[in-house]
């Protein structure tokens, strides 16, 4: 039997404009596409986590598209660097292809994978697929990663061009797809130890009304076509970035804006991977940060008695989305009006979204803190009840999610806006003077 190629799908759960998948089926016959479900990753996940059946869902299509190449996918579970010490044992392999991950964990992942089958005689590749540009491909006059916006932003325009943004033709290779059948049956979410989820998943059509209107309606969570929801499908990469970029540059500048905030955390992660544990502004974490559990209980339950920092708790809690506005204003009040360190926020987050990204998640609760790069300035504090006679101006999304939020079984506010303010600005102050 000839010696075949592995693409190994990871955060590019599709046939389409892959990078990877297009060098792989390109450069080599016989391909076998390969799915790991990494238990370094669902291990510590609750045995409930909806993004398991999401992506459950993706390998299973991803699958039976193959099937009509007369090929199949390959899907396995274990740690990712057991599975290739078994897999060069079950295929002769002398290739292994995947696409670009930034995560500092999956950095280290790639380097021990790539270690070992370097010792076996195996190729290792790897491309540029889940960002427009990447590591040192924006970089200052000095040769420095921008860690401001703005700037970033304005040179990634005068480079967006066509040759960026062109889809990868993977569908001119599809007979390079190995003809196999997987002798292993498709795991089952039992098998993985997780419980099938019920909760609606957005779709992954990008919708052009929505962003034609994007820049007007953006701001405001009670309007159902009022963003693109289309997170989760780029966290997972059901979506080809590339598309979403020629979209955007042809209806919304400011809906591309949002996919350049992606690009600038994804580059900042990179460049700083000590932002996972610790503040990009190191002074930040002489804060005297407050530990109350109470106070965190409250704010995870959506009982804090400000409506709209409660809806979007809840919504949370119960979908597995929030509107981006809100979560501006329920981040700043976590770790502003309760003095709570950012990273408990970062983790509840983590453990709650669908569209959960490390590098977008903590880059966005480090802006709220003031502790990021480009960040909110530490005196900019949200006023929850402003913010939302501004942006829910009817309560209609209020309403939904906090029905009882002008009776009596309505909580008090668990401390006064004006005295979280005062004590804010004097406990970052006082640190921030250090």
């Amino acid at each position: 039997m000839s010696k075949k190629v592995v693409f190994w799908f990871r955060r590019d759960l599709r046939l389409d404009d892959n990078a990877g998948l297009f060098a792989a089926v390109k450069e080599n016959p016989q391909v076998l596409p390969l799915f790991i479900f990494d238990t370094d990753i669902l291990d510590p996940l609750d045995r409930s986590d909806a993004r398991v059946t999401f992506i459950h869902q993706k390998v299973s299509q991803l699958k039976q598209q193959l099937w009509q190449f007369q090929s199949d996918l390959i899907v396995r579970k274990g740690r990712p660097l057991q599975v290739f010490e078994n897999l060069i044992h079950e295929f002769e392999i002398r290739k292994v292809y995947i696409n670009h991950d930034y995560e500092p964990s999956a950095v280290r992942r790639d380097e021990q994978v790539k270690a070992f089958l370097n010792s076996q005689g195996v190729e290792f590749c790897s491309y540029k697929d889940q960002v427009l540009f990447e590591k040192d491909e924006i970089l200052t006059g000095q040769g420095k990663p921008y860690t401001v916006y703005t700037p970033y932003k304005k040179k990634v325009l005068e480079h967006l061009s066509s040759f960026y943004l062109q889809s990868y033709p993977n569908e001119k290779y599809q007979k390079s797809f190995a003809r196999f059948v997987d002798p292993k049956a498709m795991l089952s979410l039992s098998e993985l130890g997780f419980e099938k989820s019920h909760l609606e998943f957005p779709g992954q059509e990008i919708s052009i009304p929505t962003l034609k209107s994007y820049e007007q309606t953006r701001d405001f969570p009670a309007l159902p076509e009022g963003t693109s929801r289309l997170g989760l499908h780029f966290r997972f990469g059901t979506i080809s970035p590339r598309t979403a970029a020629r979209l955007g540059k042809q209806y919304s500048a400011v809906w591309l804006s949002e996919l350049i905030w992606r690009d600038f955390f994804m580059q900042i992660l990179w460049h700083f991977p000590q932002v996972v544990d610790r503040s990009f502004r190191p002074e930040y974490d002489k804060i005297a940060w407050r530990d109350s559990k109470e106070d965190f209980d409250r704010w995870c339950a959506g009982e804090t008695g400000y409506p709209f920092v409660d809806a979007g708790m809840r919504e949370l809690n119960k979908t597995g989305h929030m509107h981006n506005r809100v979560r501006m204003v329920v981040g700043s009040f976590l770790t502003k009006h309760l003095l709570i360190h950012w990273s408990k926020g970062e983790r509840y987050f983590a453990s709650k979204l669908f569209d959960y990204d490390l590098a977008a998640n903590n880059g966005n609760w480090q802006w709220v803190a003031g502790s990021g790069c480009d960040a909110a300035p530490y005196f900019r504090i949200f006023n929850p009840q402003s913010q939302m006679l501004k942006f829910d101006p009817d309560l209609e999304y209020v309403k939904k999610w906090v029905p009882e939020f002008e009776g009596p079984r309505y909580p008090s506010p668990i401390i006064e806006h004006n005295e979280a303010r005062e004590r804010c600005l004097r406990e970052y102050s006082k640190a921030l003077k250090k």
